[in-house]
């Protein structure tokens, strides 16, 4: 494809000021607006659904697992409305992770140990290759959270279509040393090598976060160890905890009860406050059962995030048909309840990401599973196109509103790169790029996408980088900056500048970038999935037909695009209708 530059399409006005939100513009995911959660559907509004992404026909979504081939994804549903509250768990499955089958719910308020709420959990596969759900029962009006078990009827039923929950849960029940209305979301149990199953269960007390640890001889009497397994303070509940071993070296996954050699483990969490997904990596002590993240990982706030942008509530499983570790998250909306009422639907799950340790051993990678390359269609590539200070070039032949792109930017030299203000050292990554957005002219960078993009750029989501040197280093920002991502509700909708730093081996000056683009949301990952950023959007104008794709550089520092690789992509097989068992 012809590399042709339009440096009038620069000329864009800069912005004097920047919003700051600590809770990820979204509401908290289990806030209940009990004159909405049953306000029934009637029209989907379908401008910003997406095309190759998971999501159900209608209303309002938030655990994974693979079993006798085939994917099982149980997630948080609300059958009547498209907010939260009337929560089952629906349940679909896939042979590929991409094409979806829906059945009928798995799980839902039936009991009087669940009769409030049927929350999230994880699932479990014993060693004579049964299967049982862990999951958090609400009892009463109060909130108050046990953790119950469900197990399938049938276990030659390749879809395992039905689930009963016995008669003696609740199995966990909080003692009254626990916050009982904080105390959800069991994780998937390992088994240790002394017999014991465990499983974690995320909670607070006061505003220390907390994972507690239970232990179970049979799966059916568990016992709480007296010590937390891990807590931080000042980082509020702990939702959705997961806790993974993962090997030293190489790409491939481990089952959760793994006692090999030559493994970190990794501790995952959900902070309610932030709205943002946490992680360390360091040394699970089995003799004391406790977790001790390596120096190298910041615990809390400013720690690692599996995601820095519109993802939540994720859990990961091992997948041993392709011997790997996937994750998968949730994505919210980022307007507003009375938005997701209008157009009958909110909630979408992101692609699900292959995991692994990085060769440093002080963070994860995660890249889109292989199976989503199926989809790719129609494809362009351009390669070695010069981009100089306020260059744009737009990639055309393909379908921008639903795509994938991959694109390697070069550079000649590092002397351009702008000093980090050290009035910046405290501030969230966000927070710089806010102030250092794509039409602040650089030194080395912005350069990068911009996707779902108006032909005038009126709106556009960017994705870039930006160079900074910082005393005897360099720092490299990646964002996804959604504060020109649509014309509408301009007082209302969170349209954020989600960033995070990346960390990248400057001495090859390139740098790589993938971007999942699919109408509403743009999924990205910097430098082979270091960092990934995921950010809803809402465009008014580029949409469908009327979405354009630009790559650009609005920095002093000339930017190479020694290859970029873009496709339309297709649509799957998604949750047409339910299938029914024959009985």
């Amino acid at each position: 494809m012809e590399c042709l530059r339009k440096s009038s399409l620069w000329a864009l006005p800069l912005l004097c000021f920047f919003i700051v939100s600590f809770n990820n513009g979204v509401n908290a995911s289990h806030k209940v607006y009990p004159e909405l959660q049953s306000v029934s559907t009637v029209d989907v509004k379908n401008v910003h659904r997406i095309g190759y992404h998971f999501q159900p026909p209608k209303n309002w979504i938030n655990a994974p697992m693979y079993y006798n081939g085939v994917y099982h994804l149980f997630y948080q549903y609300n059958p009547y409305g498209s907010v939260w509250g009337n929560i089952v768990w629906a349940h679909s499955v896939s042979t590929d992770l991409i094409n979806w089958i829906p059945l009928e719910p798995a799980i839902y308020p039936s009991k009087v140990f669940d009769k409030y709420g049927t929350w999230s959990g994880s699932a479990t596969i014993l060693p004579d290759n049964k299967l049982i759900i862990l999951y958090t029962g609400i009892v009463d009006a109060n909130q108050t959270q046990v953790q119950n078990y469900a197990i399938p009827t049938d276990l030659s039923d390749p879809f395992l279509r039905k689930w009963i929950k016995p008669d003696n849960n609740p199995l966990i029940v909080g003692d009254t040393s626990i916050n009982k209305t904080q105390f959800r979301d069991p994780t998937t149990a390992w088994l240790g090598r002394d017999g014991f199953w465990r499983t974690l269960i995320g909670t607070r007390w006061g505003n220390k976060g907390i994972a507690l640890l239970y232990k179970s001889k049979d799966f059916m009497k568990w016992i709480k160890i007296q010590h937390p397994f891990h807590s931080v303070d000042d980082t509020g509940n702990w939702e959705c905890p997961d806790f993974f071993p993962v090997l030293l070296h190489g790409t491939n996954g481990l089952d959760a009860s793994y006692n090999g050699k030559n493994v970190k483990h990794v501790l995952k969490v959900s902070l309610d406050v932030t709205r943002f997904e946490y992680y360390t990596v360091g040394t699970y002590d089995t003799k004391k059962d406790r977790y001790i993240p390596d120096n190298t990982s910041i615990d809390g706030w400013k720690g690692l995030r599996l995601d820095y942008g519109n993802y939540y509530a994720s859990k990961s499983f091992y997948d041993p048909s392709k011997n790997r570790r996937i994750v998968w998250g949730w994505a919210n909306e980022s307007d507003t309840v009375d938005d997701d009422i209008k157009k009958g639907w909110a909630g979408i799950q992101t692609i699900p990401r292959k995991l692994w340790l990085d060769p440093t051993g002080k963070q994860l990678v995660q890249w889109p599973v292989e199976e989503l390359e199926n989809l790719r269609e129609k494809k362009v590539h351009l390669s070695n196109c010069k981009l100089n200070n306020g260059d744009t070039i737009e990639v055309k032949g393909i379908t921008p509103a639903q795509a994938d792109v991959e694109v390697t930017f070069s550079f000649s030299s590092l002397d351009k790169a702008e000093p980090f203000d050290p009035s910046w050292a405290d501030l969230y990554a966000q927070e710089v790029c806010a102030i250092k957005g794509s039409t602040v002219q650089g030194g080395l960078g912005p350069f990068g996408l911009l996707t779902l993009a108006s032909e005038k750029l009126e709106e556009y989501t960017s994705v870039f980088f930006r160079v900074f040197k910082a005393q005897d280093k360099y720092k490299v920002l990646m964002c996804s900056d959604a504060s020109r991502s649509s014309l509408e509700n301009a007082t209302t909708m969170y349209k954020p500048s989600f960033a995070g730093y990346v960390n990248v081996d400057l001495a090859k000056k390139r740098m790589s970038l993938r971007s999942l683009i699919d109408h509403s949301v743009v999924e990205s990952f910097g430098d082979g999935g270091k960092t990934c950023i995921t950010s809803r959007v809402y465009p008014t104008l580029a949409t469908y037909d009327n979405a354009h794709l630009f790559a650009f550089n609005n920095g002093t520092e000339a930017i190479k695009i020694k290859t970029l690789k873009a496709w339309s992509m297709g649509k799957p097989k998604m949750n047409g209708s339910f299938c029914h068992s024959s009985s």
